[in-house]
């Protein structure tokens, strides 16, 4: 007798609802001609039928996948029920709600876009891997391709009809891209043979798509070495003729997939171009050796879809925990711990478990925030980009300072957040009958992928940090500064203003420190301290995001009835506010203070010395 799957995702539509409307406006942005055809209730509307969508089918399916694909007969198998729900996605269209119509899609902001994004991640990781990385390679033709590649592609990409992934890493090259030895060799036609071996590629092959489009770095010959001579090429699984019809097969052989830790239902593959000498691509627009500028645009769109696959994950993990610690019982309340006689409470109202929750729930809020946040400045962006340059251009500097952050601190706390919930539970949480110890399994690639933690911060220190002369973080340390110049004497949080000013003061420091180094040739010690900044400089922002929280919900609740849902939901986000700025935020001035002794012990520390084996 079969059983139908379990679903034990969860949301919370209210939060989403808050930071939408309340906290980023996003009912201003819908008065732009840009966003003109979208009002609050299509957006509810939206949110809540892709809501029931990822309960009702790629939720059940999580644990379904994570018994891994297959491959038979030189192909790969996903999980049973993956294929249907594929083309569940295409015809409910939750896929392409961001997707410009001009190919089908609705148009919707990309805070909006975020959103959707959270529920499908959070809800199956591995599953919305396949239509995700297929959303980003339809992205890159529509920003760099020839109109041609736009009108042969991107209608049966941004469909479902059709696959895509992004090859860059090869079994020799891993974060050195410019090693890559994938060759491209001109045909006479004006398109290129193309050879060469390429590893972990997320979905590079299943059974789900007709075709799947690979977007393959390769150098072509005579090309200079390193990054500068790699170029971009458009090479699908099957030849596409040019009336959009499906051609042979092109000679993209699968080598095997990976059996891993955790996103089993996402197979992860090794993909042999050429391996028959077969293989044609086509260069990426018409420019050649521009290829990691380009790839870079989908590597920027995949950090931020990282950060919120963080975020859907470390969510679904919490709320899950919410549920067992109020329906668990075991011991007696802290009141009565000497008397053997006494109830037996829920575990919610043991004071370390309400700590833990209470954790789980302002890491959640925060780093939900700072995606969306993140969004809102595209969207803001967007809107004014050729109106109004200057202000657009601030919103875009924005967006690029932001994107380490959502990617590294998004990803690093989803894994944390995943922790603390097994904790919650105990000994429950460490089987799989309860579902978290898998949420924690799949949260760990997040950290490692699209770029490791360590590159996001060599990337904010290295380059985000000083581009238009630093201009990006003096406007977001003052937009900071003007928040807590303007509530230093609230009546609820005029004492965590002032750690947030410290924080504020902390990572200004510390931005200065990584300049002398810069500057005096220490350079040693800038990859040695780097995470360390982007931690403070991530949690500076988080915690100024949750107390701007805590600032709308406090002037919410005096106009809100005690009986009405969301007396409590504002309360929460107080509560919220309050535990990171007393719990975390005060943390990023001990970093300072760390930094600051610019130790260097594990740079002056004998290789021999590390052990004796």
């Amino acid at each position: 007798m079969s059983t139908q799957p379990q679903n034990r995702y969860k949301a919370d539509l209210r939060d989403f609802s808050f930071l939408l409307f309340e906290q980023f406006k996003l009912g201003e942005l819908l008065q732009s001609e840009r966003y003109s055809s979208w009002s609050e209730q299509d957006v509810k509307m939206v949110l809540s039928g892709c809501y029931e969508f990822a309960c009702k089918v790629t939720g059940p399916l999580n644990a379904v996948g994570d018994q891994g694909c297959q491959v038979i007969d030189g192909k790969v198998k996903t999980p049973p029920g993956f294929k249907e729900a594929w083309n569940k996605l295409r015809e409910a269209g939750w896929r392409n709600v961001g997707v410009s119509p001009e190919y089908g899609g609705q148009g919707a902001p990309a805070a909006v876009q975020v959103l959707v994004e959270e529920l499908l991640s959070g809800s199956n990781t591995a599953f919305n891997m396949y239509p995700g990385l297929a959303y980003g390679a339809g992205e890159i033709i529509e920003h760099f391709g020839t109109p041609e590649q736009k009108q042969r592609y991107l209608p049966r990409i941004f469909s479902g009809e059709w696959g895509g992934t992004m090859c860059l890493t090869e079994p020799h090259a891993g974060t050195d891209v410019g090693a890559a030895r994938t060759r491209a060799t001109r045909r006479p036609d004006g398109r290129y043979n193309i050879s060469g071996t390429k590893i972990y590629i997320s979905g590079g092959d299943h059974d789900m798509a007709d075709n799947i489009v690979h977007l393959v770095l390769a150098r072509i010959e005579g090309a200079a070495p390193g990054t500068k001579g790699l170029s971009l090429f458009i090479v699908p699984k099957i030849r596409v003729n040019d009336d959009g019809s499906l051609g042979p097969f092109n000679d993209v052989v699968l080598g095997g997939i990976e059996h891993k830790m955790g996103i089993n239902g996402s197979a992860t593959c090794v993909l042999n171009f050429g391996e028959n000498g077969d293989c044609i691509g086509e260069l990426m627009g018409t420019t050649e050796h521009v290829g990691m500028a380009q790839m870079f645009q989908m590597m920027n769109g995949a950090r931020i879809a990282v950060g919120i696959q963080g975020v859907g994950v470390a969510s679904a993990a919490y709320l899950n925990a919410l549920q067992y610690a109020k329906e668990r019982k075991q011991g007696p309340s802290i009141q009565n711990w000497k008397d053997a006689s006494a109830p037996k409470v829920a575990i919610i109202e043991h004071p370390d478990v309400r700590r833990m929750l209470l954790d789980m729930k302002a890491r959640v809020e925060g780093i939900r925030a700072l995606a969306v946040k993140l969004a809102s400045h595209r969207d803001r962006f967007l809107i004014l980009r050729g109106k109004e340059d200057e202000k657009a251009a601030y919103h875009q500097g924005q967006v690029e300072l932001l994107t380490p952050l959502v990617k590294a601190y998004g990803s690093d706390q989803a894994f944390r957040v995943c922790e603390t919930a097994i904790q919650t539970l105990g000994g429950a949480g460490y089987i799989k009958d309860y579902g978290i110890e898998q949420y924690c399994r799949d949260s760990k690639i997040f950290s490692i992928y699209e770029g490791t933690n360590h590159i996001q911060a060599m990337d904010l220190v290295g380059r985000k940090m000083g581009m238009q002369g630093g201009m990006h973080l003096m406007n977001l340390i003052s937009d900071v500064g003007k928040f807590v110049a303007t509530h230093t004497e609230h009546p609820a949080f005029s004492k965590d203003i002032q750690t947030l000013s410290r924080a504020q003061e902390a990572v200004s420091g510390a931005a200065m420190k990584f300049m002398g180094w810069f500057q005096g040739g220490r350079m040693v010690m800038v990859p040695l301290n780097a995470n360390r900044f982007l931690e403070m400089m991530s949690e500076l922002v988080v915690g100024w995001l949750l107390l701007e929280q805590g600032v709308i919900a406090h002037q919410a609740l005096a106009s809100t009835p005690q009986d009405h849902p969301d007396h409590t939901f504002y309360q929460g986000k107080m509560a919220s506010a309050r535990y990171y700025a007393r719990n975390v935020l005060p943390g990023v001035h001990a970093k300072w203070e760390l930094i600051n002794l610019e130790d260097d012990t594990p740079l002056t520390i004998d290789d021999a010395s590390f052990a004796t084996v």
